[in-house]
C-alpha cells in the first residue's frame, strides 16, 4: 500500500534545470526521512539529498550542493529535488525513498520509487 511515485524527469541542457516531484501515499511518513537518490550505467546508486518530513535539516551530498534543493509541499505529501545549473554528470536515473530515522545509506531507506530518468547533454 506504502508507494512513492516520481515525475519531473527529462531532457535537460547542461546550466538548465529540472524539478522532480515524489509523491508519497498510503502511510503514514511523519516520523520519515526522505530521500532521493541516483544512479548512473556503471555506477552504485548514490546519495543525493534528504529531508525530514517534520522539517529542519536539509542535507546534500557534496556533488549537488549549492545546485539542488530539497523541499516537502504544503500538505506534507510530496517532496521535490529542484535541480539548477545541471552538468551532463547529473545524468542518472532519480529515485525517491524513505527511511525511519535519518540516514545517507541506502540501506537505510525501506520504501522506494521506480525511479525517473534525468538526461544533461553538453
Amino acid at each position: 500500500q506504502v508507494q512513492l511515485a516520481e515525475s519531473g524527469g527529462g531532457l535537460a541542457q547542461a546550466g538548465g534545470s529540472l524539478r522532480l516531484s515524489c509523491a508519497a501515499s498510503g502511510g503514514t511518513f511523519s516520523t520519515h526521512t526522505m530521500g532521493w537518490f541516483r544512479q548512473a550505467p556503471g555506477k552504485e546508486r548514490e546519495f543525493v539529498a534528504r529531508i525530514r518530513w517534520s522539517g529542519g535539516v536539509e542535507d546534500y551530498a557534496d556533488s549537488v550542493k549549492g545546485r539542488f534543493t530539497i523541499s516537502r509541499d504544503n500538505v506534507r505529501n510530496t517532496v521535490y529535488l529542484q535541480m539548477d545549473s545541471l552538468k551532463p554528470e547529473d545524468t542518472a536515473v532519480y529515485y525517491c525513498a524513505a527511511a525511519p530515522y535519518s540516514s545517507r545509506n541506502v540501506g537505510a531507506y525501506d520504501y522506494w520509487g521506480q525511479g525517473t530518468q534525468v538526461t544533461v547533454s553538453s
